[in-house]
């Protein structure tokens, strides 16, 4: 649902210009930087809330979701201040022209007033997740995207009774039916129309903050290191002009029919891993990462391959402008061929943040995206190779990225990381039970 979203977006702010789809990529690679921040503490409540259902603590699941929403919320309204301040500044830093980069701006100012909302949807989400309520997230997600197809039409093009905003339209219509959502999934959550709890008083602990934080911050310097690799990548890219940047993202947002089926394997692998270890069943863990991993690879190679297919159809649907739907084949066509790696890094390294070794995940990114992606892009630049050696350049970031994923999984040594992490947090363990009884 949230692919056919973005590819309205892109239809709709595709007869702007090329411009005008370069900056709703910028402004969306912004918003996904910021937003990764806020899923490395969301990566914390999976693991942390998986584990805790699986064991049949009901109430420590509902203490580590409160913790956890008070946290990003937090974390998020700080990250609105200099999307406020500097959003030009921001947009800058991808080298675009004068024209994408001011429209960028614009489109960051406006979706950062929605932060928060955000952070709550997230938050809330991954926890119903995390403890096998995939079905509200889904029906709230579908109720948040047939409000955003009505909206985003007329906020960049207008209606008889409001002008058009161009681009910022588009950010105020992903905000509004964001919002919209947040409000259904707070009636449910605090109303207890759902399976997950609420938390009684003294969920905020020192030892459940600690937790959180010692299994999120690897995953959010995971983000940091994915989001800096990512913007190089990126500039290299936008080194040859408008048009292949711009057919970067409209392959980026075709090829994401197939990336959020690996997106759902990768929830599905961490919420069973981090039940099955909570429940002490650790072959049940390894069973399911690997049944998770397979039926992400058949799925993606399957999606990439009928998107291939139809790549310049789709492409030249979406933007009429010759330079741009050809470098968006060539771009699908390389992409369709990593599929199954792609799977092996979606899945598996969720399997692996759901048992909180969110630490490899992190090793994987700095070697895979910042070593090789980036460094072949480099060379390729210096070599005057054409951009679509640069687009190539991913093809050796997911091979090495894969074969490290696939090895450390084997290798069963993850399975151990939160015993040692609980152990190193809760040696008075009676810190947490002590507050909560004086609570109660």
């Amino acid at each position: 649902m949230f692919s056919i979203i973005g590819i309205v977006s892109i239809k709709v702010v595709g007869t702007l210009g090329a411009d005008a789809v370069a900056a709703v990529a910028t402004g969306q690679r912004v918003f996904f930087a910021l937003f990764a921040v806020l899923m490395a503490i969301s990566a914390g409540t999976t693991a942390l809330v998986a584990r805790a259902w699986g064991a049949k603590d009901y109430d420590e699941a509902a203490r580590v979701t409160s913790v956890s929403l008070w946290i990003s919320n937090g974390v998020a309204f700080c990250l609105m201040a200099p999307c406020l301040i500097f959003p030009y500044e921001i947009a800058s830093i991808f080298g675009l022209p004068e024209v994408p980069t001011r429209l960028a701006a614009d489109y960051i100012r406006y979706l950062s007033f929605f932060n928060v909302i955000f952070s709550v949807n997230l938050i809330i989400s991954a926890a119903m997740r995390a403890i096998g309520d995939v079905k509200t997230p889904l029906w709230i997600g579908i109720i948040t995207n047939i409000l955003n197809v009505f909206l985003v039409n007329g906020l960049v093009h207008g209606t008889s009774f409001s002008p058009g905003f161009g681009v910022i339209g588009a950010a105020l219509a992903g905000g509004v039916s964001f919002t919209v959502g947040t409000v259904i999934f707070l009636y449910l959550y605090y109303g207890n129309k759902v399976t997950l709890p609420i938390a009684s008083a003294g969920a905020v602990t020192r030892n459940r903050v600690r937790q959180l934080v010692h299994i999120g911050y690897p995953a959010g310097l995971e983000q940091f290191v994915f989001q800096i690799g990512f913007v190089a990548f990126l500039w290299f890219i936008a080194f040859f002009g408008t048009a292949p940047y711009a057919a970067y993202g409209v392959g980026v947002q075709v090829l994401s029919f197939s990336f959020v089926v690996g997106f759902g394997f990768s929830v599905a692998g961490a919420t069973l891993v981090g039940q099955n270890l909570g429940a002490g069943d650790n072959r049940g863990a390894l069973t399911s990462g690997w049944q998770a991993l397979w039926l992400s690879i058949i799925s993606m190679v399957l999606f990439g391959l009928v998107i291939a297919l139809f790549a310049e159809e789709i492409a030249r649907y979406l933007i009429d402008d010759d330079e741009v739907v050809r470098l968006t084949v060539v771009f699908i066509y390389i992409m369709a061929l990593v599929q199954p790696l792609m799977a092996v890094e979606f899945t598996l390294g969720g399997c692996l943040r759901g048992a909180g070794d969110t630490r490899f995940p992190l090793i994987t990114t700095m070697i895979g995206l910042c070593g090789v992606r980036v460094g072949l892009a480099a060379l390729f630049v210096q070599a005057q190779f054409s951009v679509e050696w640069i687009y190539a350049a991913l093809i050796g970031d997911y091979v090495v990225k894969a074969f490290m994923l696939v090895y450390r999984f084997r290798s069963g040594k993850w399975q151990q990381v939160f015993i040692e992490t609980e152990s190193r947090f809760n040696q008075n363990p009676s810190e947490d039970k002590l507050k909560g009884e004086r609570a109660q």
